[in-house]
């Protein structure tokens, strides 16, 4: 859904992030995925929009 509407980046919280504290970033263009720790994660997706 996020595709069609342009979202740059997608972020999943799912059952993993309730263990480790990280959720995963996924590009729209490349569909590359990363784990990233919630406390990375304004920093990341700002790095990654250009911010």
């Amino acid at each position: 859904r996020q595709d069609e509407i342009g979202t740059p980046l997608c972020v999943t919280v799912d059952f993993d992030s309730l263990e480790d504290d990280a959720v995963t970033i996924r590009e729209r263009d490349t569909t590359a995925q990363v784990r990233v720790p919630i406390a990375e994660l304004e920093t990341e997706i700002r790095a990654r929009l250009g911010f």
